[in-house]
């Protein structure tokens, strides 16, 4: 009985309903021959509501429930939920169904309302985007069942914990792998790079498809087949792509809900895995005022998981980055000229100075490229049109900031280094285009 009274709960319709009735009895003090049709409503109404629980609290009729999730969620994607309900009752149902979701979401208002037919099998899918790496734990699920009559809900309470991690993102590692081993030119995003030069090894005689180059058709093979043939050539392989993570503090700005760095671990883990894919050696490392992650490149089979746990490990520091430790990590840890990749972020002229002369050492070692980030935020606000004095001031300075940005990106590519300024949401794209440019071009 007590287990009755916690799940049962009175609906907006039986309070409505009890209202109705009340009314009707205060009109009968006036009207006494009203009297006995208020009673008669009230019997109904009792009775209505009894035959309610009665339907609802059957102990030979349960709503079964089972929560699914994917074995890990991806960083900044949405991320498929699915609950697989079965309904056991005779009757029709309508059900709100109400998921405690990891306290990381800070949603209490996430519910799902829907009516259900007899002995139904539906499957609820909804989607979440975690914005923050670690482990994530699913509570309860509270099913709130009410019949045709409306008038009570029997609440079935399914302890369904579960917990999940939030890696980075997987789902964008092979959405960019894919696109990037296609050899269809028409995906948006990634670009098909132009070979250029002749530093690639022959691998065999094939059919010509549309994208293929003009210059490598094999005209005795095409001659002998009667239709066009062209020669198809392997890249380099074994080369070392390091990407290197900046964790200071320039790199905690959020960008619709990610940090920067968290932007800079989604990219680097693409790029390993294509570089991966293209037989060549990805490696990790991480710094800030110390040295984070340093993992020596290899394309062993195991390998990109150990780049996934240790992306997933990192975290931001509020202390500014040691650019002399990096360009002693990048003497002891990378054997040999490589191509690498700096995310980082620069916001004037005096920061980029700073840290100049070790970058300019680090391109002499190495092919670097640096990766860093336009606050979207300011330049969409440099091309608004001012309304008064002070918003164009303002925005005369946002034009001043976005200005500096293109300063350094002329102040590094003076210096011959290799330079991606790019809006957050980009940066895996276009970091991809680099690699597959520069090592199209043979100058990895």
């Amino acid at each position: 009985m007590i287990r009755l009274f916690k799940d049962m709960y009175l609906t907006n319709r039986f309070f409505a309903s009890f209202g109705v009735i009340v009314a009707l009895f205060a009109l009968t003090q006036g009207w006494p021959y009203f009297f006995p049709v208020a009673q008669g409503v009230l019997g109904l109404f009792l009775v209505a509501v009894v035959a309610d629980i009665i339907l609802l609290f059957n102990p030979n009729f349960v709503i079964s429930c089972k929560r699914n999730l994917p074995k890990v969620f991806s960083l900044g994607d949405a991320n498929e939920v699915r609950l697989d309900l079965i309904s056991s009752f005779n009757i029709p149902l309508k059900l709100k169904v109400v998921d405690e979701l990891p306290i990381q979401f800070q949603k209490r208002d996430h519910e799902m309302s829907f009516d259900l037919i007899a002995q139904e099998r539906k499957t609820l899918t909804y989607k979440l985007r975690p914005v923050e790496r670690g482990e994530y734990t699913f509570n309860n699920v509270n099913i709130f069942a009410s019949s045709v009559l409306g008038l009570v809900e029997k609440r079935h309470k399914k302890e369904l914990k579960m917990t999940v991690p939030v890696y980075p993102s997987i789902i964008q590692m092979e959405k960019y792998g894919l696109l990037a081993m296609s050899k269809v030119s028409s995906f948006q995003g990634i670009k098909k790079i132009r070979r250029l030069g002749h530093s690639y090894e022959f691998e065999q005689i094939k059919n010509y498809v549309k994208g293929d180059d003009y210059r490598s058709i094999n005209w005795k093979a095409t001659g002998r087949r009667h239709q066009i043939m062209v020669n198809q050539y392997e890249d380099e392989r074994a080369q070392q792509i390091y990407t290197v993570i900046d964790k200071s503090r320039v790199m905690k700005m959020p960008f619709e809900g990610l940090s920067l760095m968290d932007y800079a671990i989604n990219t680097s883990l693409a790029i390993s895995n294509i570089a991966l894919l293209k037989h060549d050696k990805a490696g990790l490392i991480t710094f800030s005022d110390k040295l984070g992650a340093t993992i020596r490149s290899e394309r062993s089979p195991a390998h990109l998981r150990k780049i996934i746990q240790a992306l997933y490990k990192e975290k931001e520091r509020n202390l500014e980055a040691n650019y002399e430790l990096l360009y002693r990590s990048c003497r002891n840890v990378i054997k040999g000229r490589s191509l690498v990749f700096l995310f980082t972020n620069f916001e004037s002229m005096p920061a980029l100075e700073r840290v100049l002369p070790i970058l300019r050492k680090i391109n002499k070692l190495h092919l670097l490229v640096v990766v860093f980030f336009e606050n979207t935020e300011v330049n969409d606000f440099s091309k608004e049109v001012p309304e008064d004095v002070e918003g164009i001031y303002l925005q005369t300075i946002a034009r001043k900031f976005v200005a500096e940005k293109q300063r350094i990106v002329q102040k590094l590519r003076q210096h011959k280094i290799q330079t991606i300024l790019t809006r957050p949401e980009d940066v895996s794209v276009n970091t991809i285009n680099k690699y597959l440019e520069l090592k199209a071009r043979g100058m990895i």
